[in-house]
């Protein structure tokens, strides 16, 4: 592993921890030239996925897009970023356990929708009203209902 100080090509590895439950292994490392630490990140090299937007396009799945959504729903609501982050998880996990490579941005919209019903009702009318891009206020009151006939 290159030194980012000195840029010499050997590091000893001093110690190793599992990060993320697993997902990927710290480790810290000292330079052999330089003796300076640093720390690097080892995770599994994912196979990409694409996801197919409604106008037909595609483009690179996107966490963090997933992240922003649930975040901008969920903002000033008693929901911990903590809980968020684990919800993230669960729907990327369940995108990546199909057995495509490209998925359909709804699939990925009806799973978001589905976790931020159980999550909190205010949730999720605020990203459903953005997500099925509700036209007037009929729209709206029609989605309240079907959430109370549900609960």
């Amino acid at each position: 592993m290159r030194c980012p100080f000195c840029l010499h090509l050997d590091s000893k590895v001093l110690d190793s921890r599992q990060t993320e439950e697993g997902a990927s292994i710290r480790r810290r490392r000292e330079c052999t030239s330089c003796q300076k630490r640093f720390t690097t990140y080892e995770r599994v090299e994912e196979l990409p996925f694409l996801v197919i937007k409604r106008d037909g396009g595609r483009e690179a799945f996107s966490r963090t897009k997933i992240l922003n959504g649930i975040l901008r729903a969920c903002e000033k609501r008693p929901i911990s970023l903590d809980v968020i982050e684990k919800t993230v998880d669960e729907i990327e996990r369940q995108i990546r356990s199909g057995p495509d490579r490209e998925v359909a941005s709804e699939l990925i919209g009806e799973l978001v929708m589905d976790k931020l019903r159980e999550l909190d009702d205010v949730a999720y009318v605020r990203f459903a009203s953005v997500y099925r891009q509700f036209k007037d206020v009929d729209n709206f009151i029609e989605e309240v209902q079907q959430l109370r006939q549900d609960k």
